[in-house]
């Protein structure tokens, strides 16, 4: 932990902001999973906020290494591999859940009974 004190003081707060940042993000996805009601609204929540909440942690973890001068690619690596299958994941997740007919909180909106597809309403003008 010493080789983290050693760095500059704007490398410092920069890495602590993006950590800050991931974390409050990765919490608010984390309080959506058991908090949210049924699960598509379940679903949505960690998909999209861990996502960013490990994107900045990863962010402040390639701050801090090439600030040291060793730049390496890892971390990149590893957030092209969360930002890819994430979504995916969701994706499939929901269409299963479609598939089997899962129960619905009733304020959630299914568009598959109104034609199967989303219709859009267009406005007058």
């Amino acid at each position: 932990m010493d080789v983290l004190n050693e760095l500059p003081l704007w490398s410092q707060y920069l890495i602590g902001f993006f950590i800050l940042l991931g974390s409050i993000f990765a919490f608010i996805g984390s309080l959506g999973l058991a908090v949210l009601p049924d699960f598509f609204t379940r679903l949505h929540a960690p998909t999209k906020n861990t996502t960013l909440g490990i994107g900045g942690i990863v962010i402040a973890s390639i701050i801090a290494t090439s600030v040291q001068g060793s730049v390496t690619l890892s971390e990149l690596l590893i957030a092209i591999f969360l930002f890819l299958t994430a979504p995916i994941s969701a994706h499939i997740m929901a269409k299963a859940a479609l598939h089997t007919e899962l129960k619905m909180f009733h304020r959630t909106r299914d568009y598959r009974q109104e034609g199967d597809t989303y219709e859009h309403k267009k406005a007058d003008s």
